[in-house]
Protein backbone atom coordinates (compact mmCIF):
# COMPACT_ATOMS: atom_id res chain seq x y z
CA UNK A 1 0.00 0.00 0.00
CA UNK A 2 1.40 3.42 -1.06
CA UNK A 3 2.73 5.52 2.22
CA UNK A 4 1.23 9.16 2.40
CA UNK A 5 3.16 9.77 4.81
CA UNK A 6 6.70 9.13 5.96
CA UNK A 7 6.27 5.82 8.17
CA UNK A 8 8.53 7.59 10.86
CA UNK A 9 5.17 9.82 11.34
CA UNK A 10 3.37 6.95 12.21
CA UNK A 11 5.88 5.98 14.86
CA UNK A 12 6.10 9.03 16.29
CA UNK A 13 2.77 9.66 16.55
CA UNK A 14 2.46 6.21 18.23
CA UNK A 15 4.83 7.79 20.40
CA UNK A 16 2.91 10.79 21.56
CA UNK A 17 1.10 9.34 24.47
CA UNK A 18 -0.79 12.61 24.92
CA UNK A 19 -2.37 12.41 21.81
CA UNK A 20 -5.08 9.48 20.31
CA UNK A 21 -3.35 7.75 17.79
CA UNK A 22 -4.87 8.65 14.67
CA UNK A 23 -7.16 5.94 12.96
CA UNK A 24 -5.85 7.17 9.59
CA UNK A 25 -2.44 5.57 10.45
CA UNK A 26 -3.64 2.28 10.97
CA UNK A 27 -3.57 1.31 7.58
CA UNK A 28 -0.18 2.26 7.27
CA UNK A 29 0.26 -1.03 10.39
CA UNK A 30 -0.51 -3.56 6.95
CA UNK A 31 1.84 -5.04 4.82
CA UNK A 32 4.30 -3.54 6.68
CA UNK A 33 7.83 -3.28 4.55
CA UNK A 34 10.37 -4.85 6.55
CA UNK A 35 12.24 -1.24 7.21
CA UNK A 36 8.93 -0.06 8.99
CA UNK A 37 8.59 -3.48 10.62
CA UNK A 38 12.20 -2.76 12.20
CA UNK A 39 11.14 0.71 12.89
CA UNK A 40 7.94 -0.53 14.80
CA UNK A 41 9.71 -2.62 16.55
CA UNK A 42 12.81 -0.09 17.73
CA UNK A 43 10.12 2.16 19.74
CA UNK A 44 7.95 -0.62 20.66
CA UNK A 45 9.63 -0.47 23.82
CA UNK A 46 9.06 2.71 24.93
CA UNK A 47 5.09 2.98 24.32
CA UNK A 48 2.87 2.19 27.24
CA UNK A 49 1.31 -1.01 27.87
CA UNK A 50 -1.92 0.42 27.65
CA UNK A 51 -1.53 2.29 24.44
CA UNK A 52 -0.34 -1.05 22.59
CA UNK A 53 -3.37 -2.90 23.64
CA UNK A 54 -5.40 -0.18 22.20
CA UNK A 55 -3.51 -0.09 18.95
CA UNK A 56 -3.68 -3.49 18.60
CA UNK A 57 -7.89 -3.76 19.30
CA UNK A 58 -7.92 -0.95 16.65
CA UNK A 59 -5.75 -3.51 14.45
CA UNK A 60 -8.08 -6.32 15.07
CA UNK A 61 -11.27 -4.24 14.54
CA UNK A 62 -10.29 -2.94 11.09
CA UNK A 63 -8.82 -6.51 10.32
CA UNK A 64 -12.53 -7.60 10.91
CA UNK A 65 -14.00 -5.03 9.32
CA UNK A 66 -11.49 -4.81 5.69
CA UNK A 67 -10.78 -8.02 4.86
CA UNK A 68 -7.55 -6.69 2.35
CA UNK A 69 -5.64 -5.69 5.13
CA UNK A 70 -2.91 -7.78 6.87
CA UNK A 71 -1.14 -7.30 9.68
CA UNK A 72 0.54 -11.01 10.30
CA UNK A 73 4.19 -9.12 9.80
CA UNK A 74 3.96 -7.01 13.21
CA UNK A 75 1.98 -10.16 14.95
CA UNK A 76 4.38 -12.85 14.29
CA UNK A 77 6.94 -10.20 15.51
CA UNK A 78 4.94 -9.95 19.12
CA UNK A 79 3.80 -13.43 19.11
CA UNK A 80 7.16 -13.59 22.11
CA UNK A 81 6.32 -10.09 23.27
CA UNK A 82 6.99 -9.67 26.81
CA UNK A 83 3.45 -8.69 27.83
CA UNK A 84 1.03 -11.27 27.60
CA UNK A 85 -2.07 -8.74 26.60
CA UNK A 86 0.15 -8.43 23.37
CA UNK A 87 0.92 -11.93 22.66
CA UNK A 88 -2.65 -12.93 23.35
CA UNK A 89 -3.63 -10.01 20.66
CA UNK A 90 -0.86 -10.94 18.25
CA UNK A 91 -2.01 -14.41 17.98
CA UNK A 92 -5.74 -12.78 17.43
CA UNK A 93 -4.25 -10.67 14.00
CA UNK A 94 -2.96 -14.23 13.23
CA UNK A 95 -6.36 -15.49 13.42
CA UNK A 96 -7.04 -16.91 9.72
CA UNK A 97 -3.46 -17.35 8.72
CA UNK A 98 -2.51 -21.19 8.55
CA UNK A 99 1.20 -21.05 8.29
CA UNK A 100 2.13 -24.25 9.37
CA UNK A 101 5.47 -22.21 11.08
CA UNK A 102 3.27 -20.77 13.42
CA UNK A 103 2.01 -24.02 15.37
CA UNK A 104 5.50 -24.04 17.08
CA UNK A 105 5.03 -20.78 18.44
CA UNK A 106 1.27 -22.01 19.25
CA UNK A 107 2.49 -24.68 21.22
CA UNK A 108 5.21 -22.95 23.37
CA UNK A 109 2.54 -20.28 24.46
CA UNK A 110 -0.08 -23.22 24.64
CA UNK A 111 2.07 -25.53 26.99
CA UNK A 112 4.45 -22.99 28.72
CA UNK A 113 2.68 -19.23 28.91
CA UNK A 114 3.09 -17.65 32.04
CA UNK A 115 -0.29 -16.19 31.00
CA UNK A 116 -3.42 -18.28 31.16
CA UNK A 117 -5.60 -16.06 28.78
CA UNK A 118 -2.41 -16.56 26.48
CA UNK A 119 -2.69 -20.58 26.69
CA UNK A 120 -6.49 -20.26 25.91
CA UNK A 121 -6.02 -17.96 23.13
CA UNK A 122 -3.16 -20.21 21.59
CA UNK A 123 -5.42 -23.45 22.09
CA UNK A 124 -8.02 -21.43 19.88
CA UNK A 125 -5.81 -20.84 17.12
CA UNK A 126 -4.63 -24.44 16.85
CA UNK A 127 -7.93 -25.37 15.62
CA UNK A 128 -7.26 -23.81 12.45
CA UNK A 129 -4.58 -25.98 11.95
CA UNK A 130 -7.08 -29.44 12.77
CA UNK A 131 -9.62 -28.33 9.79
CA UNK A 132 -6.93 -28.07 7.75
CA UNK A 133 -4.96 -31.43 8.69
CA UNK A 134 -8.30 -33.20 8.34
CA UNK A 135 -8.70 -31.71 4.69
CA UNK A 136 -5.67 -32.54 4.18
CA UNK A 137 -3.80 -29.02 3.61
CA UNK A 138 -1.12 -29.39 6.32
CA UNK A 139 1.17 -32.18 6.69
CA UNK A 140 0.05 -35.25 8.96
CA UNK A 141 2.39 -35.12 11.51
CA UNK A 142 2.10 -31.45 12.22
CA UNK A 143 -1.94 -32.62 12.67
CA UNK A 144 -0.72 -35.05 14.98
CA UNK A 145 1.42 -33.13 16.95
CA UNK A 146 -1.51 -30.67 17.19
CA UNK A 147 -3.70 -33.18 18.16
CA UNK A 148 -2.03 -34.88 21.16
CA UNK A 149 -1.18 -31.39 22.55
CA UNK A 150 -5.13 -30.11 22.09
CA UNK A 151 -6.22 -33.71 23.77
CA UNK A 152 -3.46 -33.29 26.73
CA UNK A 153 -5.20 -29.33 26.78
CA UNK A 154 -8.25 -30.24 26.74
CA UNK A 155 -8.24 -32.59 29.85
CA UNK A 156 -5.38 -31.53 32.29
CA UNK A 157 -5.67 -27.67 31.16
CA UNK A 158 -4.51 -25.68 34.11
CA UNK A 159 -7.93 -23.53 34.18
CA UNK A 160 -11.12 -24.50 32.67
CA UNK A 161 -10.70 -21.76 30.25
CA UNK A 162 -7.91 -23.40 28.33
CA UNK A 163 -9.82 -26.92 28.54
CA UNK A 164 -12.63 -25.41 26.74
CA UNK A 165 -10.67 -23.25 24.28
CA UNK A 166 -8.36 -26.71 23.75
CA UNK A 167 -12.20 -28.98 23.75
CA UNK A 168 -13.39 -26.24 21.14
CA UNK A 169 -10.40 -26.81 18.92
CA UNK A 170 -10.00 -29.89 18.85
CA UNK A 171 -13.70 -30.71 17.45
CA UNK A 172 -12.65 -30.84 13.85
CA UNK A 173 -11.05 -33.48 14.14
CA UNK A 174 -11.77 -37.51 13.31
CA UNK A 175 -9.54 -38.89 16.55
CA UNK A 176 -11.63 -41.42 18.56
CA UNK A 177 -11.09 -40.00 21.52
CA UNK A 178 -12.66 -36.43 20.36
CA UNK A 179 -16.52 -37.17 20.88
CA UNK A 180 -16.21 -38.77 24.42
CA UNK A 181 -14.80 -35.46 25.43
CA UNK A 182 -17.19 -33.63 22.97
CA UNK A 183 -20.19 -35.54 24.94
CA UNK A 184 -19.14 -35.31 28.41
CA UNK A 185 -18.59 -31.38 28.20
CA UNK A 186 -22.24 -31.32 27.06
CA UNK A 187 -23.65 -33.13 30.20
CA UNK A 188 -21.99 -31.21 32.67
CA UNK A 189 -23.79 -28.56 34.29
CA UNK A 190 -22.14 -25.49 33.38
CA UNK A 191 -23.49 -23.44 30.71
CA UNK A 192 -19.72 -22.67 29.30
CA UNK A 193 -19.45 -26.03 29.12
CA UNK A 194 -22.53 -26.60 27.15
CA UNK A 195 -21.66 -23.93 24.83
CA UNK A 196 -18.09 -25.21 24.44
CA UNK A 197 -19.92 -28.55 23.66
CA UNK A 198 -22.22 -27.16 20.85
CA UNK A 199 -19.13 -25.20 19.49
CA UNK A 200 -16.82 -27.99 18.88
CA UNK A 201 -20.38 -30.04 17.62
CA UNK A 202 -20.66 -27.46 15.01
CA UNK A 203 -17.03 -28.08 13.93
CA UNK A 204 -17.37 -31.75 13.77
CA UNK A 205 -19.00 -32.26 10.19
CA UNK A 206 -20.88 -35.02 12.16
CA UNK A 207 -24.33 -35.60 11.95
CA UNK A 208 -24.33 -37.64 15.13
CA UNK A 209 -24.66 -34.68 17.24
CA UNK A 210 -28.52 -33.48 15.89
CA UNK A 211 -30.02 -34.49 18.88
CA UNK A 212 -28.08 -32.92 20.78
CA UNK A 213 -28.31 -29.12 19.57
CA UNK A 214 -32.17 -29.38 18.71
CA UNK A 215 -32.34 -29.76 22.22
CA UNK A 216 -30.55 -26.41 22.48
CA UNK A 217 -32.52 -24.73 19.96
CA UNK A 218 -35.12 -23.12 22.84
CA UNK A 219 -32.58 -23.32 25.64
CA UNK A 220 -33.80 -20.24 27.94
CA UNK A 221 -29.94 -19.57 28.18
CA UNK A 222 -29.09 -16.86 25.23
CA UNK A 223 -24.95 -18.09 25.19
CA UNK A 224 -26.58 -21.72 24.93
CA UNK A 225 -29.31 -21.16 22.14
CA UNK A 226 -26.98 -18.48 20.09
CA UNK A 227 -24.07 -21.52 19.80
CA UNK A 228 -26.88 -24.24 18.95
CA UNK A 229 -27.98 -22.37 16.24
CA UNK A 230 -24.64 -21.83 15.03
CA UNK A 231 -23.89 -25.37 14.95
CA UNK A 232 -26.78 -26.28 13.31
CA UNK A 233 -25.61 -23.86 10.55
CA UNK A 234 -22.48 -25.11 10.63
CA UNK A 235 -23.98 -29.02 10.27
CA UNK A 236 -26.51 -27.91 7.61
CA UNK A 237 -28.93 -29.51 9.76
CA UNK A 238 -32.39 -29.85 7.52
CA UNK A 239 -33.99 -31.08 11.13
CA UNK A 240 -33.29 -28.02 12.41
CA UNK A 241 -35.02 -25.49 9.61
CA UNK A 242 -38.76 -24.98 10.62
CA UNK A 243 -37.49 -24.95 14.58
CA UNK A 244 -35.47 -21.66 13.60
CA UNK A 245 -37.93 -20.81 11.17
CA UNK A 246 -39.94 -20.82 13.63
CA UNK A 247 -38.16 -19.17 15.94
CA UNK A 248 -37.52 -16.04 13.71
CA UNK A 249 -40.92 -15.07 13.67
CA UNK A 250 -40.95 -14.57 17.03
CA UNK A 251 -37.44 -13.36 18.34
CA UNK A 252 -37.24 -10.13 18.80
CA UNK A 253 -33.27 -9.56 19.96
CA UNK A 254 -31.44 -8.02 16.54
CA UNK A 255 -28.63 -10.14 17.15
CA UNK A 256 -30.22 -13.55 17.89
CA UNK A 257 -32.42 -12.43 14.68
CA UNK A 258 -29.27 -12.84 12.50
CA UNK A 259 -27.79 -15.59 13.95
CA UNK A 260 -31.26 -17.51 12.86
CA UNK A 261 -31.57 -16.12 9.56
CA UNK A 262 -27.44 -16.57 8.86
CA UNK A 263 -28.37 -20.39 10.04
CA UNK A 264 -30.86 -20.65 7.84
CA UNK A 265 -29.08 -19.57 5.21
CA UNK A 266 -26.73 -22.24 5.71
CA UNK A 267 -28.78 -24.68 5.91
CA UNK A 268 -31.21 -23.91 3.12
CA UNK A 269 -34.47 -26.09 2.06
CA UNK A 270 -38.18 -25.32 1.67
CA UNK A 271 -39.39 -22.10 2.61
CA UNK A 272 -36.18 -20.29 3.87
CA UNK A 273 -35.30 -18.14 0.77
CA UNK A 274 -39.28 -16.80 0.66
CA UNK A 275 -38.27 -16.11 4.45
CA UNK A 276 -35.47 -14.31 3.35
CA UNK A 277 -36.51 -12.51 0.36
CA UNK A 278 -39.75 -11.37 3.06
CA UNK A 279 -37.54 -9.95 5.79
CA UNK A 280 -35.99 -8.22 3.07
CA UNK A 281 -38.97 -6.34 1.27
CA UNK A 282 -40.10 -5.02 4.55
CA UNK A 283 -36.26 -4.17 6.10
CA UNK A 284 -35.54 -0.29 5.87
CA UNK A 285 -32.55 -0.37 8.18
CA UNK A 286 -29.33 -0.09 5.23
CA UNK A 287 -27.42 -2.25 8.11
CA UNK A 288 -30.38 -5.14 7.80
CA UNK A 289 -30.61 -4.48 4.73
CA UNK A 290 -26.92 -4.83 3.80
CA UNK A 291 -27.06 -8.27 6.26
CA UNK A 292 -29.51 -9.92 4.64
CA UNK A 293 -28.23 -9.46 1.08
CA UNK A 294 -25.19 -11.30 2.41
CA UNK A 295 -27.37 -13.90 4.07
CA UNK A 296 -28.83 -14.45 0.90
CA UNK A 297 -25.83 -14.67 -1.20
CA UNK A 298 -24.59 -17.30 1.01
CA UNK A 299 -27.98 -19.44 0.72
CA UNK A 300 -26.99 -19.22 -3.04
CA UNK A 301 -24.20 -20.94 -2.28
CA UNK A 302 -26.06 -23.38 -0.05
CA UNK A 303 -28.45 -24.00 -2.11
CA UNK A 304 -25.69 -24.61 -5.08
CA UNK A 305 -24.03 -27.00 -2.58
CA UNK A 306 -26.99 -28.84 -1.65
CA UNK A 307 -27.80 -29.61 -5.40
CA UNK A 308 -24.33 -30.66 -6.16
CA UNK A 309 -24.44 -33.26 -3.35
CA UNK A 310 -27.98 -34.16 -5.03
CA UNK A 311 -26.65 -35.17 -8.55
CA UNK A 312 -23.99 -37.08 -6.71
CA UNK A 313 -25.97 -38.89 -5.04
CA UNK A 314 -28.40 -39.59 -8.17
CA UNK A 315 -24.91 -40.33 -9.82
CA UNK A 316 -23.99 -42.88 -7.18
CA UNK A 317 -27.19 -44.69 -7.31
CA UNK A 318 -27.48 -44.97 -11.01
CA UNK A 319 -23.79 -46.85 -10.65
CA UNK A 320 -25.30 -49.32 -8.86
CA UNK A 321 -28.06 -50.17 -10.33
Amino acid sequence: MPQTVPFSQVTQALLDEATPFPARYLQHFSDLEPADLKSVLGVWPQVSLRRKLALLEDLENLAEADTLTSFEDLARALLADPEAGVRTYAIRLLWECQDVKLVPAYLDILNGDEDNEARATAASALGLFVYAGEVEEIPAETLREVEENLLAAAQTGATSLIRRRALEAIGASSREEVPPLIETAYRRKEADWIVSALFAMGRSSDQQWEKYILAQLLNQDENIRSEAIRAAGKLGMGAARTPLLDLLEDEEDLEMRREIVWGLSEIGGEGVRAKLEELLDIEADEDEVDFLEEALENLFFTEDLNQFDLLDIETNEDEEE
